[in-house]
Formats: structure tokens, C-alpha cells, sequence
């Protein structure tokens, strides 16, 4: 049997993914030195060779990377063939690689090498540390003996700054909307807080609207204007030396109640609501009684059918220093007493508490 030569075309590698080297053949694909078939391999192995070296090489052109793009031309990215690293990069791989590094650590590079020598620091010393702030404490606190036994809570004194801007605003606000607790009382102005006292009247039945309902939270209302605390000296502190005023009165409780007080004939069953016109003055009733039920509309505003309780407030004279403090004597009396109060108060119609 004899082997017959043939000519085989070798595979043309594609351009663009030819390996930059050949790999090395293995030992059992070497050409044999001897035999019978070894003139016939060499005579393949020189015909291939012609056909390789008779390929021409490829033109040179703009799309394949080897010359300048024409102006107007599509841009193309260059193609290494071979994977050459002499190849010259990609401008966008020259632009980040001349690109400056940032260094971001400016502040936390040192910040933790001065923890990392605290750190040692408190290990090596932990006495040190302990005692040093409990020490410290103890010192600074004695300063707390020159502060005055008798002086009360007041959060304006203890936590806002001397000559702060909201203090400034407020003289300004008080320069030009004056308050005169004497005479003209107005709680809407008011720049500074107010001493009052409230008490809320829940009525057990469906409605409050009803005399016989009124004539109790009358009678706890007279109980609380009747009260007086000890001033200075053994001296009574009544509560209409204290109460807010409006045109030589003390400010009504409750507008409402004192229509009624005024006129114990008051047909309940026309008051409305939220505004209530009394003798020609308008009465605002939305911030003294709660639990309503209203009816058709009047107007602006609405036929009260029903009303499930009433507040009662007490406003106290703040203005001058002297009225102040017999407002706290006076105020802080109450508050020892409503409790005494509310068990003699004891009604089935009515339930009394403060707020």
C-alpha cells in the first residue's frame, strides 16, 4: 500500500483573531526524519509554503487602523490583530492613564493615626483616664453650692443667652403691641408667658345647654374666684387682686357661662357656633367648648344644639415683677387646693377636673 501526495489547503487564520504566536507543535506531530512516506510529506510541506508565501498582504487603509481617518469618515476604534502589546492604545486608555491621581485621605489619614496613638495611650494608661474626668467632675460640680435654694424654675433666666437676638425681638414686638394686664387685657398680645389656671367641666348628661347644668359649673366657678392665698406678712392674696382685667373686670372664665351669669334668662337654644353675638358683641366659643353638636346654618355659623363640656380659664396679672409673684402665690394655692375642691364639688351632673 502506497501513500499517495495530496495537497491540502491549509485554513486561513481570520485577521483579527490570529494568534500573536504559534504554538509550539507536540513531539508526535514532528515530521519524520525517515521512512517511506517522508519524501511524499516534504513534497506537501513545500507546496504549502508556496501558497502561503504567493498570499499578498493586505492593503493598507483608513479602516483598518494603519493610516489617518478622512476627514468626515465614521469613527472606528483600531483593532489589535495579533494582540501585540507594541501596539500604540486606545486614546481613551492614554487620557485615564495621564489622568492625576486624587488623594482622598487628607483628613482621615491623619485623624486615624492620632485615635491609633490614643488608643495606645488609654491601653497602656486606663488609670489615668478613669480617674482624670471623675476628678474633674467633682471639681466643677462644687460650683453648683453658690446657686441660690430659693430660686424657681425658669426657662428664659437658666437657658437663654444674655442679650440673645430672641430677646431683642421681643422688645421690638413689645415696643410697638403694647399689653396692659390692668385694664386691656389680650391674650393674642401677649409676648411673654402667662400665669393661668384651667379647669374643665364634663357634663353626664347629652348636653351642658341647660340651666340647671350651668347653675353647677356656676357654682365651681364661684368657689375658684373665691379663693386667696397667704402673701408676705400674713396677708390674704385674693384672686381679684391677681386675675387679668378688662375694663376694671376680671376676665370672663368662660364667655359663654358669663352671658349666662349676666342673663340666668338666656334662651340657650339660639346660641351659635362658632361665633355667638351677646347684646350685639360677637363671642368666639371655639376654644371654651367642646363636644358640640351642631345644627342648621345662621349666616357664618351653625345652630349649637348641643355641647358636652366647657373650660374654664383663669388668666393672672404677669406684667409688673410685684403682681408676678403674687400670681405664683396665688396660682400655686390652687394647685394645693383643687383637690379639696373637686371632692366638695361632688355633683351627679357635672364632672369636674383640672388641666
Amino acid at each position: 500500500m502506497s501513500l499517495r501526495p495530496c495537497k491540502v489547503a491549509p485554513e486561513a487564520w481570520p485577521e483579527a483573531e490570529a494568534p500573536a504566536e504559534r504554538e509550539p507543535r507536540s513531539e508526535a506531530r514532528r515530521e519524520p526524519t525517515s521512512g517511506p512516506g517522508s519524501e511524499l510529506l516534504r513534497a506537501s510541506k513545500h507546496e504549502s509554503e508556496q501558497f502561503f508565501s504567493g498570499r499578498q498582504e493586505p492593503e493598507m487603509t483608513w479602516a483598518s487602523g494603519q493610516l489617518p481617518e478622512p476627514a468626515g469618515a465614521p469613527h472606528s476604534h483600531p483593532v489589535s490583530v495579533r494582540g501585540d502589546s507594541s501596539l500604540p492604545a486606545s486614546p481613551s486608555e492614554n487620557q485615564v492613564s495621564e489622568r492625576p491621581r486624587c488623594h482622598t485621605d487628607c483628613l482621615e489619614a491623619p485623624l486615624s493615626c492620632l485615635f491609633r496613638r490614643l488608643g495606645c495611650e488609654v491601653g497602656a494608661h486606663p488609670w489615668i483616664f478613669l480617674l482624670v474626668p471623675m476628678v474633674l467632675t467633682a471639681t466643677l460640680g462644687t460650683g453648683l453650692i453658690y446657686l441660690p435654694k430659693d430660686v424657681e424654675e425658669n426657662l428664659e433666666e437658666q437657658y437663654t443667652p444674655i442679650g440673645s437676638p430672641a430677646k431683642a425681638k421681643r422688645r421690638f414686638v413689645q415696643e410697638r403691641f403694647t399689653a396692659n394686664d390692668s385694664y386691656r387685657f389680650s391674650i393674642s398680645r401677649k409676648s411673654t408667658e402667662v400665669n393661668f389656671a384651667c379647669i374643665r367641666a364634663v357634663s353626664n348628661t347629652t348636653s351642658l345647654l341647660e340651666p340647671a347644668i350651668l347653675s353647677e359649673v356656676s357654682k365651681v366657678d364661684d368657689v375658684i374666684q373665691d379663693l386667696y392665698a397667704m402673701g408676705e406678712n400674713g396677708t390674704q392674696i385674693h384672686y381679684n387682686q391677681v386675675c387679668a382685667k378688662h375694663q376694671g373686670l376680671c376676665v370672663s372664665s368662660n364667655p359663654l357661662l358669663y352671658a349666662w351669669q349676666m342673663n340666668r334668662h338666656l334662651d340657650l337654644r339660639n346660641v351659635t357656633f362658632p361665633i355667638y353675638n351677646h347684646t350685639g358683641q360677637p363671642i368666639y366659643l371655639a376654644g371654651t367648648i367642646g363636644g358640640t353638636f351642631l345644627g342648621e346654618r345662621m349666616g357664618m355659623n351653625q345652630l349649637l344644639l348641643e355641647a358636652k363640656a366647657v373650660r374654664l380659664l383663669y388668666y393672672l396679672k404677669t406684667e409688673d415683677e410685684e403682681d408676678n409673684e403674687h400670681s405664683k402665690k396665688w396660682l400655686t394655692h390652687f394647685l394645693n387646693q383643687f383637690s379639696n375642691i373637686e371632692k366638695s364639688l361632688v355633683s351627679k351632673r357635672i364632672q369636674v377636673s383640672g388641666g
